[in-house]
């Protein structure tokens, strides 16, 4: 059973839809694995969206590890404060010995000790080799490069920003329908919000499909590399067909 660290800041609904999503599968078998921990850079009485996750998180009995971020941040380096904050949040969540952690909604960057301390995954939203940063400034990249497929992808934590070695991923078609009438009238506004609702629609479905693959063994984590059933290494795991699957039953 796979052991799962969760790091959220708990900012939003999305934070919270995302812990019932892999919850409500882990506890239908659909993932062989269960989450251990929580653990958020915002303590109680933060904010009130933090606070309502926390409340959810306590619902389903998980632990919950807090340690807010501010108190740590100081008007020198940040890289120094960082590492200082982050060798505190090894010693918290240490004890539970998590298989992999997954940063859902974490909105601090993680130091290079505690990621190579553990295998930790993130979701970016664009195709493995795509463009870095921001979902906006992804999909601004994608149209001003006219590229063929947009998509997303769970790649392995690593000091550099969105260019670790690629778990899973998803693609699709932003040439055909519904996109091809904007390309031709040069509509960049629409492109923009059809892209990011169609990324948007296979973010869910690709962390669980995603973290039910690596529960059962259809692709691992070894020494930093991603490898197949069979042990051979790949560049990511193309879960596109799935993904689309999952989204058809939730558009019905």
């Amino acid at each position: 059973m796979l052991n799962i660290g969760w790091f959220s800041t708990g900012r939003d609904e999305a934070a919270r839809q995302l812990l019932q999503a892999v919850w409500d599968k882990s506890h239908s078998s659909d993932i062989n694995g269960e989450i251990s921990f929580v653990f958020s850079n915002r303590e109680p009485g933060e904010a009130k969206e933090s606070d309502r996750f926390f409340e959810l998180v306590r619902s389903y009995n998980i632990p919950l590890v807090c340690l807010s971020y501010r108190k740590f941040k100081t008007v020198g380096e940040e890289k120094e404060w960082r590492i200082k904050y982050d060798r505190e949040v090894n010693k918290k969540i240490k004890p539970f010995a998590p298989d992999l952690c997954v940063l859902a909604g974490y909105m601090l960057i993680v130091s290079a000790e505690l990621c190579q301390k553990y295998d930790m995954i993130n979701l970016h939203p664009a195709p493995p080799g795509g463009p870095t940063g921001s979902w906006q400034k992804v999909i601004w990249a994608l149209i001003q490069n006219k590229a063929e497929t947009a998509g997303a992808m769970m790649h392995l934590v690593t000091p550099e920003l969105d260019r670790g070695p690629v778990v899973s991923y998803c693609l699709f078609s932003i040439k055909g329908e519904p996109f091809a009438e904007y390309w031709r009238k040069d509509d960049k506004n629409m492109l923009f919000r059809l892209i990011r609702q169609h990324e948007l629609a296979r973010e869910f479905p690709l962390i669980t499909l995603t973290l039910k693959s690596l529960s059962r063994g259809e692709v691992s984590i070894k020494n930093r590399r991603v490898i197949n059933a069979q042990g051979k290494l790949i560049s990511g795991y193309n879960l596109s067909g799935k993904v689309d699957e999952e989204v058809k039953k939730n558009l019905k």
